[in-house]
């Protein structure tokens, strides 16, 4: 009985490794979504930098006026439902994996 429950943690670890694996790859594709595009936050600034330039005719003191800050980063709801799903499910496959490590110890 002992022998079938090893094997039987043999096939839970082969699987878990697996797909702890593409969860990984999966999950460094997707944490993009959660972080701000630095892209955007150039564009932002280079745009103020073209509308102060393009008009000569603009005082110091509405220079520093018009100077404000790029919009607040948020993340969109799906984005961190998604990543939430992801890392829920690697902690699930890591626990599974500690499990059946486990029951290969015992079953020694």
């Amino acid at each position: 009985m002992t022998h079938r429950w090893q094997k039987d943690a043999d096939g839970i670890l082969i699987f878990t490794g697996l797909f702890s694996a593409a969860l990984a790859a999966l999950l460094t594709v997707s944490l993009q979504d959660l972080k701000s595009n630095p892209q955007d936050t150039t564009v932002f600034y280079l745009a103020n930098i073209y509308q102060l330039l393009a008009d000569p005719n603009i005082s110091r003191a509405s220079i520093l006026a018009t100077q404000v800050q790029p919009p607040d980063f948020s993340p969109q709801k799906s984005a961190v439902l998604v990543n939430s799903l992801w890392f829920l499910s690697l902690v699930i496959s890591m626990t599974s994996a500690l499990l059946a490590t486990m029951l290969q110890q015992w079953a020694r």
